[in-house]
């Protein structure tokens, strides 16, 4: 098979080229950066941004399999939310329309944000209630890729909190787990998987005829909460953390001197408005059923399997000093 991924150069990303090749797929991937050596070893790497019409074109001619994984995070304009990630997935089905008539299916990488926080498990059936502007740019996609069902085999995947080596997202709790100590956002349970589980998830909807027309959660059974996050980390690397409990008040008061310090000197901080309302929301739980039953899908890694690796590859490249 022949697959274009978008979004090939960031963590996930990375982790499903890498999947695709080992199974012998000719991989064309697109990234905004050229790659470090070794990043995404088999793979075709073309040099673009996924808001350019003119490099999805060429990402999608001749592709059996469309990965569409590009999107935006993090912005100081909610209008880039909208722009980047809903806007993206238009024009590269507009571009799958055009140059990649026989494809065999187009995968969106979705988001739980579109469905908004709970601390009772959602299904995919839900409603949207997204609470913010990344959220609702994620259901916008969705809306959009919905739309050209008529047109295209469509999946979407919507992974909850990815961990793994090579995470960036999370690094700031391993940061906090590594200074000693155990910050205690108070009980907010929150649903996660890792990052090559998560790879095999999108293989499989890409392969499987049961997931077109799908929406699918892929999470582990298993959940945990950012507490929980920040004491396997200080397991992992050997450090007896203390716990601190974190008021809402002062993640709000923090969380907002982190901003205006991005936006007055344009370093983007690992604290923002957007991690603390997902740390006090009341939780991000799905129930990952669905997939199990409809496309025999199983996040198999324990957390404090995928933590420890995470770990490992962040000492191992000095992201993270060594415990002495």
């Amino acid at each position: 098979m022949r697959a274009f991924v978008t979004g090939a150069g960031g963590f996930l990303g990375r982790a499903l080229v890498r999947a695709l090749v080992a199974r012998g797929d000719a991989v064309r991937a697109l990234v905004r950066r050229l790659p470090d050596e070794g990043e995404l070893p088999g793979a075709e790497v073309l040099l673009g941004d996924a808001t350019d019409p003119a490099a999805l074109r060429r990402g999608v001619r001749g592709a059996d399999l469309v990965f569409h994984l590009a999107g935006v995070r993090r912005a100081t304009d909610p209008q880039e939310f909208l722009a980047v990630n809903a806007g993206s997935t238009r024009s590269l089905l507009e571009a799958c329309v055009a140059e990649a008539p026989g494809l065999s299916r187009f995968v969106l990488a979705g988001s739980m944000a579109a469905a908004g926080p709970s601390r009772t498990p959602r299904r995919e059936d839900e409603p949207f209630a997204p609470v913010e502007p990344y959220g609702a740019s994620k259901a916008e996609a969705e809306r959009i890729a919905r739309s050209f069902a008529d047109r295209l085999p469509i999946a979407v995947a919507r992974p909850l909190r990815i961990m793994g080596p090579g995470d960036r997202e999370n690094l700031l709790f391993f940061r906090i787990a590594r200074a000693g100590l155990a910050l205690d956002f108070g009980d907010r349970p929150i649903s996660w998987i890792d990052v090559d589980d998560c790879a095999r998830g999108f293989l499989l909807l890409a392969d499987r005829k049961e997931a077109v027309g799908g929406a699918f959660f892929l999470a582990s059974r298993e959940t945990t909460s950012a507490a929980g996050i920040i004491r396997e980390a200080a397991r992992a690397l050997g450090v007896h953390a203390r716990r601190v409990p974190v008021p809402d008040v002062a993640l709000r008061a923090l969380a907002a001197a982190a901003d205006l310090v991005t936006r007055a000197t344009g370093r983007r901080l690992p604290l923002n408005r957007k991690l603390a309302a997902q740390l006090l929301a009341p939780g991000w739980v799905c129930d990952p059923s669905l997939a199990r039953e409809r496309l025999g899908f199983e996040a198999r890694t324990p957390l404090a399997d995928s933590i420890g690796r995470a770990a490992r590859w962040y000492l191992e490249r000095g992201w993270i000093r060594r415990v002495r």
